[in-house]
């Protein structure tokens, strides 16, 4: 990054064997800029580069390639039509792409179809004039830049990518998921992009009927599954020969195996406790019963093999969240999601949890759930709201994340007791 608000030049290499990176510096160095412009680059929200000033934004791959962004300083009429270009060079620095973005928020147009979208989606919001908009729900005055920022996807597609983009930076995009993980995640926005009529439902309400939508479609994929191998179970026993070393010990050994993985699929909420229940197998058992239930066993496997991520990631939420919560702890329903109880046995809506217990919860759930493999994950302030203690534990916890969903981690951070120890992960941003 060159020139930033006129003043910082950054360069923050990727810690690319421990897969986390960790920026910090004082406030206003660009720490939360820096993600926003690599998430608005790579997520077509261009508004985050038009808007920020800067000379020059530079992305290099893994591949030696680089994705060079750079902002018109002059003040012609054609560089406010056209102020961000963005460039492809190969790995020998030899220019192989250039595409021009055009700034619709600088045409009076532009923002008037803009204000009235937005008018119209969000009734929270009112724009006041050309240059910023008001947000009733928050009392907060905001640039008509962050408005769009936080409520962009309602805008119609040419407004909110304001120009085609060529083929070429599409390929590009697709080579890398990135997702952002703000530091405002108490709320979601999903119900006014749906059309519903309250745009504050919290994101922990959402993620937990996001989770249960997810068991249901595992128990259909779960159920499909089931039903074909039960139907050609007949004919595959028929045609199947237990093999000599297959012994009645070793029979009992996977049937154990079986118990064990169903179990905690039942502790991980996926199961009912009577569902495939265990039946007693003698121990000197024939051939053909050798035969019939090594198909079984290998149905089985198969049909709970189904869940195996899933649980994963339920268990690791699960760990996390009763290790650091206090009075009270978190199951998993299917029907449900997220079910809390007090330790007195009162049950507890996710929407009463504390504002620190919630951005532990989402920001979780992101990681956990909604993390693509092989994702760039940028995390902004995840110290927000939570205990000093919980600080000291959340690299360890994000390092096993990480492995689990196999992603890289970008956080920005004001907070040494997020670092702990670990400052060998960190880049610091300074000043001029």
């Amino acid at each position: 990054m060159t020139n930033l608000f006129g003043i910082f030049n950054h360069t923050i290499p990727l810690n690319l064997d421990e897969r986390i990176t960790i920026i910090h510096g004082p406030n206003g160095f660009g720490k939360t800029i820096l993600l926003r412009m690599l998430n608005g680059l790579f997520n077509s929200r261009y508004l985050e580069l038009v808007t920020i000033p800067f000379s020059e934004f530079r992305v290099e791959f893994d591949n030696g390639e680089q994705l060079v962004v750079t902002q018109s300083i002059e003040k012609t009429s054609k560089a406010k039509k056209h102020p961000i270009t963005l460039q492809l060079f190969d790995s020998g620095l030899s220019k192989k792409e250039e595409f021009q973005l055009i700034d619709v928020a600088s045409d009076s147009n532009s923002f008037e179809q803009m204000s009235q979208v937005i008018e119209s989606r969000i009734p929270e919001t009112s724009p006041i004039n050309y240059e910023i908009s008001f947000n009733f729900s928050t009392h907060e005055i905001l640039p008509v830049a962050d408005v769009i920022r936080r409520f962009g996807e309602v805008l119609p597609k040419q407004l909110r990518q304001i120009n085609t983009e060529p083929n070429w930076f599409i390929n590009v995009k697709k080579s890398i998921a990135l997702q952002l993980i703000e530091a405002q995640r108490l709320f979601n926005f999903s119900n006014v992009l749906s059309g519903g009529e309250d745009p504050r439902i919290t994101s922990v309400a959402a993620y937990s009927e996001e989770l249960a939508e997810h068991i249901q479609s595992k128990l259909a994929e779960y159920g499909e599954l089931a039903q074909s191998l039960d139907r050609t179970f007949p004919a595959r026993v028929v045609k199947t020969t237990a093999h000599p070393d297959l012994t009645g010990e070793k029979i009992h050994a996977k049937l154990r195996e079986i118990e064990e993985k169903r179990y905690r699929l039942i502790e991980a909420g996926l199961l009912n406790q009577d569902e495939d229940p265990d039946f007693q197998v003698d121990r000197s058992i024939d051939d053909t019963a050798k035969s019939i239930l090594s198909v079984y066993v290998e149905d089985v496997e198969n049909k709970l093999r189904v869940f195996e991520e899933l649980a994963q990631k339920i268990e690791i939420l699960k760990r996390i969240i009763n290790s650091r919560f206090c009075y009270k702890s978190i199951s998993v329903n299917k029907e449900k999601g997220f079910i809390f109880q007090t330790d007195d046995g009162k049950q507890l809506s996710p929407e009463n949890l504390s504002s620190g217990e919630q951005h532990q919860l989402v920001m979780l759930y992101e990681l956990l759930f909604k993390a693509k493999p092989n994702s760039l994950i940028l995390i902004d302030e995840p110290e927000l709201s939570l205990h000093v203690a919980w600080q000291a534990h959340f690299l360890k916890d994000l390092q096993q994340i990480a492995k689990l969903v196999n992603i890289d981690v970008l956080i920005a951070t004001h907070s040494p007791d997020i670092i702990s120890d670990r400052w060998d992960l960190t880049v610091e941003l300074k000043g001029p």
